[in-house]
């Protein structure tokens, strides 16, 4: 098996095609996180905005790494689809909050036109069967076990800040492990709603997932992972104070 095919099995994200059926976001998930936002905006005043999944981008980064890293392949994944929600205050962004959620079944691994337009080593073409065979390979017990755990989680804790900038502390669930951290937002209103923009570093070892490893780490994959991530929101109809 080549490297690149192996490569990517401690990764937290994939779609897998032909694993056994992950349920995407259900409807009754997000109608519940839709009435909880509603419910908080009769309590505290702001404005609830849907994250429009069809207008954002949420892109993943796997590196190489080992001493014959050169051997392997590097790998974007994309998440075209997600459920979440935000709230913002009247001014600034201290008191904001927000929830997105992500189905592994949702993801994309290796998608031709993101490779290309990501770049550099991420731009060399990758055949069908490959992709197929890391992402059956992803989702099964050894990698993300997306049976047991199928989303990702992450929901605000804190947001501090002044447009265009805030800081925001997340709890991020993966793999049936929750961590927090601080993340850096660029953010403002816009006519239709609300952007943001921003990146992170997880590391797979902190959700209990050892990074794959072959030949005594000779090829491995890094223990990092970046996710960058631009979101659109509008206003969710029948939801304002």
């Amino acid at each position: 098996m080549r490297w690149w095919l192996v490569c990517a099995s401690a990764l937290w994200l994939a779609a897998c095609a032909g694993a056994p059926p992950v349920p995407a976001p259900a409807q009754s998930r997000a109608a519940a996180l839709a009435a909880d936002y509603c419910a908080r905006a009769q309590r505290q005043p702001g404005t609830v905005y849907r994250l429009d999944s069809e207008h954002s981008a949420v892109r993943i980064y796997a590196f190489r790494a080992g001493a014959a890293a050169a051997a392997g392949h590097d790998h974007v994944l994309a998440a075209p689809a997600f459920v979440g929600y935000a709230q913002l205050p009247a001014a600034g962004f201290s008191g904001a909050r927000f929830d997105l959620e992500v189905a592994l079944a949702d993801l994309v691994v290796d998608p031709p036109p993101l490779r290309a337009a990501t770049g550099g080593a991420f731009a060399e073409a990758l055949s069908a069967q490959d992709v197929a065979a890391t992402r059956r390979h992803l989702l099964g017990e050894k990698g993300l076990a997306a049976g047991r755990f199928p989303y990702v989680e992450i929901a605000s804790r804190e947001v501090l800040g002044e447009p265009p900038l805030a800081v925001a502390r997340v709890a991020f669930t993966l793999h049936g492990v929750t961590r927090e951290q601080d993340l850096a937002l660029r953010a403002m209103r816009t006519a239709q709603g609300f952007s943001a923009r921003g990146a992170l570093v997880i590391r797979q070892s902190d959700f209990g997932i050892t990074p794959y490893a072959v030949l005594g780490g000779l090829l491995a994959v890094a223990d990092p992972v970046a996710i960058e991530f631009e979101l659109a929101g509008t206003p969710l109809a029948g939801c304002q104070p």
